[in-house]
């Protein structure tokens, strides 16, 4: 069946039919590549729901978050992608909007939830450098699951490679391989369409699930600062994807140029992030953090009008329960 494609792991001696399409309803078909995404994406707001409950974050100001950063993650995603390649599409543009069939960019997407986060936290009163760090998580579990629709899509794979123990090579890796080779070249990158190829997606997929663990461990036992989480997650997953972006064989490229758009962008988000995060950690050793990353702000006194200091309650988001300042991010 056309649904179906060989994968043969000449590393571990192995090889397996992987299909493209899970069902379908009537004529319209179901692909895995969907099916994944959507788990990972429902893993990760599984994940961000339970944190933003043990947060005390207003569900209604977290829904809205929920709501305008999937649309612009979505439209974001989808336009990044096909902005830089409009030599196809602006002769294709009936298939601008057939995400189905893949073709969506990770930092699109990032960009798109960004924005959308912005908006659901102004409109639901949440504090945004708190809903990074929760974001940031979310997106590791959604990144690290949803590489695996590129699988079953057999896409975004890399160069090729006889030592690598999970290498892999199929009929649809070798036709897309002949289909781009004037463009490889263009670049100066040299592939054989039969021999096998890095499986790229595989290792960002487990980058970013380690990532992830180690980033959940630091929320719950160090976490110094609003935002240091987000700021960890840019620099470590920026520095993976400078590597891996080198090895992939379908990376979009600023205009002309041999340079890889998610390679540079990779570079100057490490780079930015973590002279932001040094900044931020000599700031909070010396006792200078600004009040807005502070986990547990200082209590506000009535002392300095010459009044007996009062007692200080929080209320956080939209609700009305007060908390106290210790139990204000306790996370169990």
């Amino acid at each position: 069946m056309s649904n179906y494609t060989r994968v043969f792991f000449d590393g571990l001696g192995i090889s397996f039919d992987v299909p493209s399409v899970a069902f379908t309803i009537g004529s319209y078909e179901v692909h895995w590549y969907g099916i994944i995404i959507a788990f990972g994406f429902g893993l990760a707001v599984l994940y961000g729901g339970r944190m933003a409950y043990k947060w005390k974050m207003s569900l209604n100001g977290m829904t809205d978050v929920l709501l305008w950063g999937t649309i612009f993650g979505i439209i974001c995603a989808r336009a990044y992608y096909v902005i830089f390649q409009w030599d196809y599409y602006s002769v294709h543009p009936n298939e601008i909007i057939a995400i189905w069939n893949g073709g969506i960019a990770i930092y699109g997407g990032i960009i798109g939830a960004l924005i959308g986060a912005a908006v659901g936290c102004k409109t639901g009163k949440i504090d945004f450098r708190n809903l990074l760090d929760l974001g940031a998580l979310g997106l590791l579990i959604g990144q690290g699951i949803g590489r695996w629709g590129n699988f079953f899509n057999q896409e975004a794979f890399g160069t090729n490679t006889d030592t690598a123990l999970f290498r892999m090579w199929s009929v649809k890796i070798r036709d897309t391989l002949e289909r781009s080779q004037a463009e490889l070249l263009s670049k100066g990158i040299e592939v054989d369409p039969e021999k096998a190829v890095h499986p790229t997606f595989l290792y960002e997929s487990v980058w970013c699930l380690l990532l992830f663990a180690a980033l959940h461990i630091i929320l719950k036992k160090h976490r110094k600062f609003k935002g240091e989480i987000f700021l960890l997650y840019g620099i470590f997953y920026g520095l993976e994807r400078m590597v891996v972006e080198g090895m992939r064989t379908d990376s979009l490229y600023v205009g002309d140029t041999t340079i890889r758009v998610s390679q540079l962008l990779s570079a100057v988000i490490a780079v930015i992030f973590a002279v932001w995060l040094a900044v931020l950690l000599v700031k909070e050793k010396k006792g200078k953090l600004p009040v807005r990353y502070m986990i547990n702000p200082p209590a506000v006194t009535a002392a300095s009008f010459g009044e007996a200091p009062v007692e200080t309650a929080y209320n956080y988001s939209a609700g009305n329960t007060k908390i106290g300042e210790n139990d204000f991010f306790r996370v169990n």
